[in-house]
């Protein structure tokens, strides 16, 4: 059995989901409890959006030669200010302002806030580490904190990989629900490795991982790549893949799809029943 997920209000109504608050065949508990589902992949699509934008920023700016320096950049609506706190080429620290009042990016979202991205060394570079820092940082009103700690672990050059850690995690969605959250994913890039200025070709795989989201109101969702997640830089969500999901009353899978560039997800429950959903 479908059922199709629709937007309604405040957590519902969040700028990065829509999840379903009732069913047409007298669920409400278990539909209920789509809103941590929403808001897990929330926080995933929010942390690809952070990601992005850092890896946009960093190699925008390679090229440059220099040590420091303020200036927008194609894509972006936030001041870039660059500086080497020691005087060499690294660590070299990335701060994105988008301001108080927010700025629309490319993606049409409104960003608030800073992202402030440290490399310590390039990101192509093994053993080398980008970090991504939220200061009063909000998406579309969806306030974001935590850290994101990307580190290069590749052994084969021609498969760059990466892991990608997240601690302190935590969403405040429009009503004020509050989802903390942390977890470690292994990422490979697949596609767009000979082009390493131009990332609108590059294709990603979380081939594995697991990360965790706690509602302040209760419950604890642990979430499993089940089938390696695709992510086009080129694509605002993840296209393919899927994820287990377990916690509660809640225990299927998440799955995004046959690689389109869309906003659409599934939740089927082990009972077989099947939510259509949209990011």
């Amino acid at each position: 059995m479908k059922k199709t997920a629709i937007l309604l209000t405040t957590i519902c109504a969040s700028a990065l989901l829509y999840v379903s608050c009732s069913s047409d065949n007298n669920e409400p508990t278990v539909t209920t409890d789509l809103t941590t589902i929403g808001a897990s992949v929330a926080v995933d699509t929010s942390n690809e959006m952070d990601l992005n934008t850092s890896l946009l920023i960093s190699t925008a700016t390679s090229t440059t030669g220099k040590t420091t320096e303020t200036a927008p950049l194609p894509g972006i609506c936030a001041t870039i200010t660059i500086t080497t706190p020691n005087g060499g080429e690294y660590p070299k620290v990335f701060l994105a302002d988008f301001g108080t009042a927010g700025c629309k990016d490319a993606n049409n979202l409104t960003r608030k806030g800073q992202l402030k991205v440290t490399l310590s060394g390039a990101i192509t570079a093994t053993g080398s580490k980008m970090t991504i820092e939220r200061i009063n940082y909000s998406i579309n009103g969806i306030k974001l904190e935590g850290t994101i700690e990307y580190t290069n672990t590749t052994t084969t050059p021609t498969v760059p990989q990466w892991t990608r850690k997240v601690t302190n995690g935590k969403l405040t969605d429009l009503q004020g629900g509050v989802y903390t959250n942390s977890g470690t994913y292994t990422t490979k890039q697949t596609a767009g490795v000979d082009t390493p200025f131009i990332l609108s070709d590059n294709v990603y795989e979380i081939t594995e991982g697991t990360h965790t989201v706690t509602a302040t109101a209760g419950g604890t969702l642990t979430l499993t790549v089940k089938e390696p997640l695709i992510k086009k830089y080129s694509c605002l969500f993840i296209s393919k893949g899927q994820l287990k999901v377990q916690g509660g009353i809640l225990n299927g899978v998440i799955d995004y799809g046959n690689n389109d560039c869309d906003a659409l997800y599934t939740y089927t429950h082990e009972n077989g029943t099947s939510f259509n959903l949209t990011m």
